[in-house]
């Protein structure tokens, strides 16, 4: 079921009336309701994997329940892994099982070695590596006793299969989210607001600009060969915005509907391409996927610890691992690659943390030296996601050829003005709110409310001219 869709718009009022009217007084009916929920959510789109939840959910339960009543090390390290082997194991068959294959046999072939092997018509199930990861962070919390296990199978359950961030994220801690299902929730009628606010920004970034985007990254994508290098350079920069308004988004309905249920979830995207360097970037991009490479792969082995040599290994590893959790690809693992090669030499010259704070703050525009140093970082992310966009790496090698030559100065072919005039609206506006949660949380606050109102419903009013062209958010197929 998707977000933007009349289904949802239908699911999500009857939902949030029989929780908030019908099962009010009784926490576990509201938590069963929510598992319900969820299921009907994600069995919409294919009720064939909701086996697949229900199988994890209580794998990790019973394990969890199990590490914390083992008491033998060897016992406890046993449980562990079977928790790793059994969710990695179903997320690499169903997402890399013919890669591997695939590249098995051309490895063979290399060498003049014919091999017969059998790929699988493999259904990628919706949101796998999202659920897969937050499952695996409970019970790897319960094995480090950073948490302690949950009996309440209910709560469990809804907090895996919790259908607003269920099969794009953000990817939610069991420390952070689990035990907000063991709490009464009261309605909250401001954080309703503000939560239905923030939805409909999500659903402005993905209607308004991610889909009018990607009309024209198809077009420039798909006959790449027909343009000059000016209009393959705004192909990319398109996809930027495209990609940006897509999956942050879905983030910003995620946490908006959650808000409507009682729930705070983190914030999954702090304005990324307003980053002065690509450490700051990765700070800001995706912070939910980010902040558990760094702290279930990247400490474990080592992060900033020890000599710069392994440092410097700890980041490709990281990159490449997070680039290879996107897609069964060699083009996400060269994005992953590319990324660890701008963010080295920030590691290297120990100015990998120079930028933690919100630019210009206390000013209404950048500096010079900000605004370059944006534009280069943003520069470099547009070069990168030809990678991630690309269908392969010879298409996006002849991409990045066409693109960088003489022809990147002459006009484009494609000019949407349409098109630069909402991104450059949508720019200001997040600029404005950058300090925020959001774009819009406070952003016309000192208004009268009557000015407010005019400006959501002109956001209302766009979004339902441009929702003819949907398109379905990139993140699903992840």
């Amino acid at each position: 079921m998707l977000f933007n869709s009349i289904d949802f718009a239908i699911f999500l009022p009857v939902v949030f009336v029989l929780y908030w009217f019908v099962a009010q007084k009784n926490l576990r009916a509201q938590n069963l309701l929510i598992v319900i929920s969820s299921y009907v959510f994600y069995g919409w789109w294919d009720y064939r994997f909701l086996s697949l939840i229900l199988f994890s959910t209580l794998v990790d339960f019973t394990i969890g329940k199990y590490l914390f009543l083992s008491k033998k090390k060897q016992n406890r390290k046993i449980l562990l892994w079977t928790s790793l082997i059994v969710n990695i194991g179903l997320l690499g068959f169903f997402k890399y099982y013919n890669f591997f294959a695939d590249n098995f046999v051309q490895a063979f072939s290399f060498f003049g070695q014919e091999i017969q092997t059998n790929t699988l018509n493999i259904i990628l199930p919706v949101g796998i590596s999202f659920y897969t990861f937050q499952t695996l962070s409970y019970t790897i919390d319960v094995y480090r006793k950073n948490l302690e296990p949950t009996r309440d199978f209910s709560a469990f359950a809804a907090f895996v299969s919790f259908f607003p961030q269920l099969v794009a994220g953000p990817i939610e801690r069991a420390s952070n989210l689990l035990p907000q299902f063991y709490k009464k929730r009261v309605f909250n009628y401001a954080n309703a607001v503000d939560g239905l606010r923030q939805i409909l920004w999500g659903l402005f970034k993905k209607i308004v600009i991610a889909d009018n985007c990607a009309q024209f990254v198809n077009i420039i994508f798909t006959n790449h060969a027909d343009y000059s290098g000016s209009t393959l350079l705004f192909g990319g920069i398109f996809f930027a915005f495209q990609i940006y308004g897509d999956f942050s988004g879905y983030s910003d309905i995620a946490i908006g509907t959650s808000r409507l249920f009682g729930f705070n979830l983190k914030q999954n995207f702090a304005f990324p391409y307003f980053s002065r360097d690509i450490a700051e970037f990765w700070r800001r991009w995706h912070i939910s996927l980010s902040t558990w490479f760094r702290d279930y792969v990247y400490i474990p082995i080592g992060g900033s610890r020890g000599t710069k040599s392994r440092q410097v290994r700890n980041v490709f590893i990281i990159f490449i691992v997070s680039g290879f959790w996107h897609g069964a690809n060699w083009t996400f693992i060269v994005w992953g690659f590319l990324n660890a090669l701008y963010f080295v030499p920030l590691l290297l010259l120990n100015k990998n943390r120079s930028n933690t704070d919100v630019v210009a703050q206390k000013s209404l525009l950048p500096s010079i030296k900000e605004f370059i140093n944006m534009s280069i970082t943003f520069l470099m992310t547009v070069l990168a996601w030809v990678f991630f966009r690309a269908e392969n790496i010879g298409h996006a090698l002849d991409y990045l050829n066409g693109m960088i030559n003489l022809s990147l100065f002459s006009i484009p072919e494609i000019r949407p003005t349409y098109l630069f005039v909402l991104i450059f609206i949508f720019i200001v506006v997040e600029w404005s709110g950058r300090c925020n949660q959001y774009a819009i949380e406070r952003l016309w606050f000192k208004y009268p409310k009557f000015v407010r109102l005019a400006i959501y419903y002109t956001i209302t009013i766009a979004i339902f001219l441009f929702s003819g062209k949907e398109q379905d958010f990139i993140y699903f197929q992840f």
